[in-house]
């Protein structure tokens, strides 16, 4: 913890914490890469060598300080340098989401004015010259891999090894003036532009200052007393602010090593090699694990599928206690000891979660049974509340005071203040400093005292001081009776069941509730491969009768236990379809974080929803669609309409109340 103990002062920004590293910790792993199937390892100070070659090389291509440099591609050390070495020059990193489209791609490019891309390989750069002539301040491309692109015209393309190659070179030549424009780097200097995930418009550029990044960084290391020896996988998109403040951020304040998997495809199997000690994923990504467990489960012989199915009833009953230290009898802890020798660790090895001391999931609200069970097994998982404009961190729990229905207490040097109407505020030292070229935008969501509105409606409990998160502030409304009309409970709820990938609820206004849902093709093609179904589309699948009664089940369940709250019960579903697609970033439904964008699916799905509301047991409609070889298309489908069972007695009580 020592490199804890020296403070911010001195250490002003990534690089001057890269150098810190490569004297203090000069021979421990800051980077591996799994790369032909064999772990590549980069030392810290080898680390600093290579981003210094970098930098030397973007001095020497033009770069300018105050110039924007674009970064995509999949999560590898190079990228992460990449972004280290731009900020080293006085350049402004912008990481970009690499599943993004070129149209997508073309809005970011040019609002920043981005004059310098590092693209990660043939596809990323095919994408910046598909909209080269729209950019009109963008001058160079570096690439990284340069399978394919040899017969490019390398008027404008530079191969990354080679602007490195060049920067060595000219090293006598420019060191001087690197080390000039790193001095000058201060807590006030920007470290990072990340876009908005654009739910409900353009894409925001949010400007991230050094002072923002590493006190959010040092702040949430302490508080989890995190050191130089965790071990991370890299995974999720680097334009995301969770990456960016794990893998940067953290990373570089600590000193701990970043691990980035071969590619997508291999990513279970490197979580498994690397069993981190520091995990954060996304709700979808837990969600999916448990789906797939569930799924192997099924395939399992009757007495493993048995042993397993009893000692996670245990692990439900008294696994969560034993987690917090809180008191359990003698025989719940050696029955739980038994399991976890017979299903507990062999199933956290499986999942790579063997050695997590500290997880986390954010950026959407997990299902409660999803947190639950995988607290039960004894991993330490938690929530945390928070958002690009605070640089992730706005609440956390601490150890022992974990809850699925809260996301904790106020991060270290966060006032959190909640207005008239549930909405929250925050102010921090890792407040945005603005909104890009948008002042307007930047004084309504920043007001003159650093007070940020959030856009969520929540409230502190009485007692524990815990924040809990009701819903989007525009998703609250209320029901025609008067009912609140919280639709992310509702869906989360839905989701936990593995044969459910999305779900989205309506109702604000309305005298009752009704969804749509995204069955999950893994879990239920498994399931109709079991029982000899043949089926040729997701759609066919998705309109099966017994995949719709299984559906069914999964709702009237739901709306059982929506019934048991007060405040929500209003909000169980009446009727639902299986929609004959799922839900796509491409095609606007979602963000590239894979949140829904719910009023781009209200105004596009219009017809279902006024069939669902007017009595109709079938609607026929066509959607259009995007092909990944960005080609429209369009299907078109008769989807069965489907009465779910509710329970009235609940509804009631609350329009009484």
């Amino acid at each position: 913890m020592a490199q804890m103990q020296m403070g911010a002062e001195g250490m002003q920004s990534l690089p001057a914490l890269l150098q810190r590293n490569a004297a203090q910790f000069a021979d421990a792993p800051a980077y591996r890469e799994k790369e032909f199937g064999i772990w590549q390892c980069w030392s810290w100070s080898e680390t600093a060598k290579e981003i210094e070659a970098l930098a030397l090389g973007l001095i020497n291509l033009g770069v300018n300080e105050g110039d924007f440099v674009a970064i995509i591609g999949r999560n590898r050390p190079y990228l992460y340098w990449s972004m280290v070495a731009a900020q080293a020059v006085g350049a402004i990193p912008v990481p970009l989401y690499q599943d993004a489209v070129a149209e997508e791609m073309a809005y970011v490019l040019g609002h920043c004015g981005a004059r310098f891309v590092i693209a990660g390989d043939q596809e990323q750069a095919d994408k910046v010259i598909e909209i080269q002539d729209q950019l009109h301040q963008f001058e160079h491309m570096i690439y990284l891999d340069p399978r394919g692109m040899r017969k490019y015209d390398h008027t404008q393309l530079h191969q990354f090894s080679h602007v490195q190659d060049q920067g060595r070179a000219a090293y006598d030549e420019l060191i001087g003036e690197l080390n000039t424009r790193r001095g000058k780097l201060t807590y006030d200097s920007t470290c990072v532009m990340l876009y908005t995930s654009g739910t409900t418009g353009k894409p925001k550029g949010v400007v991230l200052s050094n002072r923002n990044v590493i006190e959010s960084a040092k702040n949430s290391a302490e508080f989890d007393h995190l050191t130089k020896g965790e071990n991370i996988l890299s995974y999720l998109p680097m334009a995301w602010v969770g990456d960016f403040i794990f893998s940067i951020g953290q990373a570089y304040w600590c000193g701990f090593c970043v691990n980035c998997p071969e590619s997508a495809g291999t990513m279970m199997t490197d979580l498994r090699e690397i069993g981190p000690t520091y995990f954060f994923a996304p709700p979808r990504v837990f969600e999916g694990q448990l789906t797939n467990v569930m799924i192997r489960m099924e395939d399992a012989g009757a007495l493993k599928r048995k042993m397993f199915h009893h000692f996670l009833a245990h692990a439900k009953k008294v696994g969560g206690d034993i987690l917090d230290g809180r008191p359990v009898g003698l025989m719940d802890r050696l029955k739980y000891a038994l399991g976890n020798v017979l299903v507990y660790g062999p199933l956290k090895d499986t999942l790579g979660y063997g050695r997590i001391r500290v997880g986390y999931t954010a950026g959407e609200a997990i299902g409660p049974e999803i947190f639950d069970f995988y607290r039960s097994l004894g991993i330490n998982l938690k929530q945390l509340y928070g958002q690009t404009e605070a640089t992730v961190f706005i609440t956390v729990q601490p150890d022992g005071e974990v809850r699925a229905d809260t996301v904790g207490v106020p991060a270290p040097e966060v006032e959190i203040k909640i207005d008239d109407n549930g909405e929250i505020h925050y102010r921090s030292p890792g407040t945005f400093v603005e909104y890009f070229n948008n002042p307007d935008s930047t004084a309504s969501t920043k007001d003159a005292e650093g007070w940020v509105a959030t856009g969520d409606a929540g409230f502190f409990e009485e007692g524990s001081g815990h924040l809990r998160i009701i819903d989007r502030a525009k998703d609250v409304g209320k029901m025609a009776s008067g009912a609140m009309f919280a639709p992310k409970y509702v869906e989360n709820k839905l989701k936990f069941y593995p044969d459910i990938l999305e779900a989205v609820l309506f109702g604000n206004g309305r005298d009752r509730c009704v969804a749509f849902i995204n069955i999950d093709l893994t879990a239920v093609g498994n399931w109709a491969e079991r029982n000899n179904i043949a089926y040729a589309s997701y759609q066919e699948l998705a309109g099966h009768p017994q995949v719709l009664q299984s559906i069914r089940e999964h709702v009237t369940a739901v709306n059982q236990s929506v019934a048991e709250d007060e405040m929500l019960s209003g909000c169980q579903v009446h009727r639902f379809v299986v929609l004959h697609k799922e839900l796509d970033a491409d095609d606007g439904e979602m963000t590239r974080t894979r949140k829904v964008r719910r009023r781009i699916v209200e105004e596009k799905f219009a017809d279902i929803i006024t069939a669902l509301y007017d009595g109709s047991e079938q609607i026929s409609t066509t959607t259009e669609v995007t092909y990944e070889d960005g080609r429209k298309g369009s299907i078109s489908a008769t989807l069965s309409i489907v009465d779910a069972d509710v329970r009235p007695a609940a509804i009631h009580k609350v329009a009484a109340e």
